[in-house]
């Protein structure tokens, strides 16, 4: 059955040439909607999960606004549940969501707490405009390395390898420095801004997409489509990274290319959804931007279904 519900969705992937992958994060994204996907057989594959206080660091690489780095770093400080938005829905409690696979596992440590954490700014370009993998992981070493994720975020002048002909970002796990003759692991996460390279690949819904269903695009709640459209990847990376963060976690599929938290709902924001349209979501009044979460600060952000394994469907907000 697992099978059959793989090869359902990458039918669906190849008809519109939008997809979503864990270790990719968000290529080019639609799926089925919420009410004619078949369920998912999620498997635990008995890995640890991300747990207990972790700081979420970020190392920007480029040049970025201060504006685009806030909406980032308040998207980040908006999944703690300590500092919840007062309008609803939240993206805390988008994020809250997760405890689910945490019972599911029966993990000793069961509580995870996100926290905005140290931000480094590399403007300069210190490896160049054309980074590799290899590049990616330097980069994240750059941030702490216990109880930490470090996002490397690239410009959108940046070329990364595999930036939009098969990821908008990627989600793994690195050795740290040898302490007391042992030697750990730590997450990292990448995202690239892909507003001039890639849009219709990365920053789908707000651009049109290279294929499928030409619909209008839908107006960005923050007015950036590159850093909106960072939003969902990064958002769907830190579910995938905490729920599955050395591979052997929560996941469906092949483990090169597994089908993550978020990643199994790709091109689901809200009810309603079907390939090329994200859903029936919340409009704001006065700029007619798209969203489905508040966050901090006047904040608002689009935000991907999240699959639930108690009941084996995606889950949205609205």
């Amino acid at each position: 059955m697992a099978s059959s519900s793989f090869n359902q969705l990458l039918s669906f992937v190849l008809l519109l040439g939008l997809v979503n992958f864990c270790s990719a994060g968000r290529t080019l994204s639609a799926e089925t909607s919420d009410q004619t996907q078949q369920p998912l057989l999620f498997q635990y594959h008995n890995g640890p999960l991300l747990s207990g206080k972790i700081s979420v660091n970020l190392i920007w690489y480029g040049k970025f606004k201060a504006s685009q780095r806030a909406i980032v770093s308040d998207f980040i400080t908006s999944l703690s549940a300590s500092s919840p938005s007062t309008n609803q829905p939240s993206v805390a409690n988008w994020w809250k969501s997760i405890e689910k696979y945490y019972h599911l596992s029966n993990a000793k440590k069961s509580s995870l707490s996100l926290s905005l954490g140290t931000q480094t700014l590399d403007q300069s370009y210190s490896m160049g405009k054309s980074l590799s993998q290899t590049h990616i992981k330097q980069l994240a070493a750059k941030g702490g390395k216990s109880n930490a994720i470090n996002v490397v975020l690239t410009s959108s002048d940046v070329l990364v390898d595999g930036l939009c002909s098969s990821k908008c970002g990627t989600h793994g796990s690195s050795k740290s420095s040898i302490i007391r003759g042992k030697s750990s692991k730590f997450a990292y996460i990448w995202v690239g801004n892909s507003e001039t390279q890639c849009p219709g690949q990365c920053a789908w819904p707000f651009h049109q997409p290279i294929y499928g269903p030409q619909t209008t695009p839908l107006v960005a709640p923050n007015n950036d489509v590159g850093v909106d459209g960072m939003i969902i990847n990064l958002a769907s990376l830190l579910a995938g990274t905490v729920t599955n963060p050395f591979g052997n976690g929560f996941y469906q599929g092949p483990k090169e290319a597994p089908l993550e938290a978020a990643s199994a709902c790709p091109g689901v924001y809200a009810k309603g959804a079907y390939p090329g349209y994200a859903g029936d979501l919340l409009v704001d009044a006065t700029t007619g931007a798209s969203y489905n979460a508040n966050g901090l600060n006047g904040k608002k952000y689009l935000l991907p279904a999240l699959f639930d394994p108690s009941t084996s469907t995606c889950s949205t907000l609205v």
